[in-house]
């Protein structure tokens, strides 16, 4: 009877706190105000908050001005309230052709210049398998063109295709050759996909290490090009031309809140979104070009910016890192920046609440990318269930969205990552309606969905940093040894 008593005790204890949780964060939360930071952001005025328009330094001084004025202090070693990134918008050539025996290989149609510096002339060309050390070792590469299969055979992914075409050019160049040509031969993505994606400029990060060296694509899904290889010396003409690149003045926004525990003070619960979008497009039948990007992702920067006006008046145990990254439309860039830079020891950030979506279908739910993959997931769900709605997890894994997103950068290095998304059991009609288009704008959404959101976000942020246990990634999961690495075997 005693143990039943305080068991009912404890229950009855952790219930209290949880609802007066929940009505701590429903009397603070300013709804208007919150309303008119979403209307600001997704103004025409921003023009689509494009990375590398002008405009973007009216999102980041606005954001870094509302968490001023919550309270939130900014990251040591920042520049203020921000984390400056060397980017260059690399521009396709002017003229880009090779010639290779018989076939000729053309910019924009069956070949893609991706990066590096302009190259004419006639070189040997050699294949040296993926191109990776083990490829390279004990052969003479100097003043030699390098032919390569893209990938590695356990890296095919679209992020590890061009993360690896990094390495191998900065390796080849190591060995003395003057350029690399990969053979993109994966027929399971479309070669007319990777042309409309890269030919046209690209945001990449310019951190001085870049190589010079031409790093070039052309497709092979039907393999052809090894048969061309088969009798003696082959040489390769090139000609590229008019390629340039432009530094461009990239911006994370960070702020951070101390927090109350001597001990857990030390630990981060990182809260993140985006807050560039796309820009401006194709005008829709109304003629409207301005990508506005309410959902995507003007909704999670308004969550994380006040999740800076909560915690800076009500901090918890553990201390807060608030991250508005850019250019994740350009691939993932201002997070992956952080990640390599990062202000804070990522073994310091225990546990990442990112925002990133494409709408929603459903305003019952709300859609956690992730959901299952860590420990600290009844923590997520029972602050969504506070507010009335339902966490479910990722009703659409053929579509690669934990990959796709910020998360990814932090969960490669070790910390469990989910993203937290409005509310869809599918990717439908109703979420291309507005997903990359110019109608995504405020009026079109449920504001009393999405107070309930951003709510329950700030509330499962709170649960996290007020956990006892450090959130760790469930067993088996595939970035499991990557959280043993970084934080240590804590079983």
């Amino acid at each position: 009877m005693k143990k039943s008593l305080l068991g009912l005790s404890l229950l009855l204890s952790v219930t209290f706190v949880a609802e007066a949780q929940k009505k701590k964060i429903d009397k603070k939360f300013n709804e208007t105000a919150a309303v008119a930071d979403l209307t600001y952001l997704a103004s025409d005025e921003l023009k689509g908050r494009d990375p590398g328009a002008p405009e973007m330094a009216m999102a980041y001084n606005y954001i870094s001005m509302q968490l001023e004025d919550a309270g939130a202090k900014p990251v040591p070693g920042a520049d203020g309230y921000f984390q400056n990134i060397p980017f260059m918008m690399s521009s396709p050539p002017s003229k880009g052709e090779i010639k290779l025996r018989d076939s000729l290989y053309s910019q924009g149609k069956n070949m893609l210049v991706i990066s590096g510096d302009g190259i004419s002339g006639k070189y040997e060309l050699v294949d040296v398998g993926f191109g990776l050390a083990e490829d390279l070792e004990g052969k003479d590469l100097k003043g030699k063109i390098l032919l390569t299969n893209v990938g590695a055979p356990d890296r095919m992914s679209p992020a590890d295709l061009f993360s690896l075409g990094a390495e191998k050019g900065k390796l080849a160049e190591a060995a003395g050759a003057i350029g690399v040509i990969e053979r993109f031969n994966i027929p399971s993505i479309p070669w007319p996909l990777i042309v409309n994606y890269l030919n046209r400029s690209q945001m990449v990060i310019d951190n001085g290490e870049s190589s010079k060296m031409p790093y070039i694509w052309i497709e092979d899904v039907k393999n052809t090009i090894k048969n061309q290889l088969t009798d003696g010396k082959v040489e390769a003409n090139l000609l590229i031309e008019g390629k340039k690149n432009t530094p461009v003045e990239g911006k994370n926004v960070l702020a951070w809140i101390e927090g109350t525990d001597k001990t857990l003070k030390d630990e981060f619960v990182m809260l993140s979104a985006h807050y560039d979008h796309v820009g401006i497009g194709a005008p829709d039948a109304s003629g409207d070009s301005i990508y506005n990007g309410t959902r995507d992702n003007a909704v999670g920067t308004v969550a994380v910016m006040n999740s800076a006006k909560f915690f800076a008046k009500n901090p918890p145990k553990r201390s807060i890192l608030l991250a508005l990254w850019t250019a994740e439309e350009k691939g993932l860039l201002g997070s992956a920046y952080f990640a390599a830079n990062p202000l804070i020891p990522l073994d310091k950030i225990i546990y990442n609440l990112n925002i990133d979506g494409a709408g929603y279908n459903d305003t019952s739910v709300i859609t956690v990318i992730g959901l299952g993959r860590t420990t600290a997931d009844d923590l997520v769900a029972e602050a969504v269930a506070d507010f009335g709605l339902k966490a479910i997890a990722d009703p659409a894994p053929e579509q690669g969205l934990y990959d796709r997103s910020d998360n990814v950068n932090f969960a490669k290095e070790g910390i469990p990552a989910p993203t937290f998304s409005l509310g869809f059991t599918a990717f439908d009609d109703e979420i291309n309606k507005y997903y990359h288009k110019a109608g995504d704008h405020v009026d079109s959404m449920d504001l009393d969905y999405v107070t309930l959101y951003w709510k329950s976000f700030i509330l499962a942020a709170q649960n996290i940093a007020n956990a006892e246990a450090q959130p760790m990634w469930v067993a088996g999961d595939k970035y499991e040894e990557a959280g043993k690495k970084l934080y240590g075997d804590k079983k």
